[in-house]
């Protein structure tokens, strides 16, 4: 490879309108006419990256693509003047990966002011095992301390437990004091989930099937929900009073049926959280929180290393829904 040429994923439409995906060599000068060029150290693997690889328009709307909604590595020029070569950064959320070519390649050439320092505590592997993933779990689990949660109000319940986010939410969560319910449809892993600090483990099941009654009985002091749907419906109408549910993810619907009792009557509280558009001080400020008092001690438990090249394999994993757990790409080769 020369020093104008690198790897990547590329995806290109065919012409009986499937997606292909294959590893191929561009040319820097493929990449937008942007301030900050980053040779990409290490990436990872998101639901957002397997509906971009295979089509889903309203994920990228043009094709061929280079996929990758998260990067950690090195800049190597930033017209800008806010970084120097050299210095170690992180790339995620805005329009990476979606229709702008993303972490799944080794360079990226993004605007300056998507980019944060990689914070003092983290390497840049160790950024990428939290990803756009462990970063919206931490916006999540914020979310509810702001909102007042504390460790002795109860049992916190998270959906989607054995998924990116709903995994290092359980983790932070119980390393932050708080005992954690973990529901999954992948009871085959509740050692997996057990290990990272889950205390009780539900078939998802359980908390999937409708039921027309707008209370149920208060059973969780708090949530975070990856899923949406009828799942999250339940979970608030079993808030505990003044209850709060963090909600990041639609994988099971981006619907859910809901009445006001649980808001008027138990002053529960839903907060919606985002990580794609979220001010770019509000970035800095959560990456530095999970550098310093919600940093994991054991990152690695969490994740999966694999290579570009096994990228194609592990992202229809991903869009299946067979994934556990954190995926990081190391593009170092």
């Amino acid at each position: 490879m020369s020093s104008q040429t690198f790897s990547a994923l590329w995806i290109e439409a065919t012409a009986k309108g499937q997606f292909d995906q294959q590893i191929v060599q561009r040319e820097l000068s493929e990449l937008p006419d942007n301030e900050l060029l980053v040779e990409v150290h290490y990436s990872s693997l998101n639901y957002k990256d397997a509906l971009s690889a295979s089509g889903n328009p309203g994920v990228t709307r043009n094709y061929p693509h280079q996929p990758g909604i998260d990067a950690a590595g090195l800049v190597l020029e930033d017209r800008s003047g806010r970084f120097k070569a050299g210095d170690k950064v992180i790339v995620s959320g805005y329009d990476l990966g979606m229709n702008t070519p993303g972490g799944l390649g080794q360079r990226i050439r993004v605007p300056a002011n998507w980019a944060v320092a990689l914070p003092e505590g983290l390497s840049l592997k160790e950024s990428m095992i939290i990803g756009t993933a462990g970063f919206t779990a931490a916006l999540c689990v914020s979310k509810l301390l702001f909102m007042g949660a504390r460790p002795e109000d109860g049992t916190v319940v998270v959906s989607g437990a054995t998924g990116g986010v709903g995994s290092f939410s359980v983790a932070l969560l119980s390393h932050l004091g708080f005992t954690v319910a973990a529901v999954t449809g992948k009871l085959e892993h509740s050692e997996w989930l057990s290990s990272l600090g889950a205390k009780q483990l539900l078939d998802r099941n359980s908390l999937s099937e409708e039921n027309r009654r707008p209370l149920a009985k208060s059973y969780w002091a708090h949530g975070v929900d990856c899923v949406g749907g009828e799942i999250l419906n339940n979970i608030i109408k079993s808030l505990n009073y003044g209850g709060s549910v963090a909600a990041c993810g639609m994988a099971g619907s981006p619907d859910f049926k809901a009445s006001v009792f649980p808001f008027i009557l138990r002053g529960v509280n839903l907060l919606g959280v985002d990580c794609v558009e979220l001010p770019l001080a509000r970035k800095e400020e959560n990456w530095q929180r999970l550098a310093g008092e919600f940093r994991l001690p054991q990152l690695d438990k969490l994740a999966e290393t694999i290579h570009l090249e096994q990228v194609p394999e592990y992202l229809t994993q991903v869009l299946n829904g067979h994934a556990v757990g954190r995926y990081v790409v190391d593009l170092n080769r």
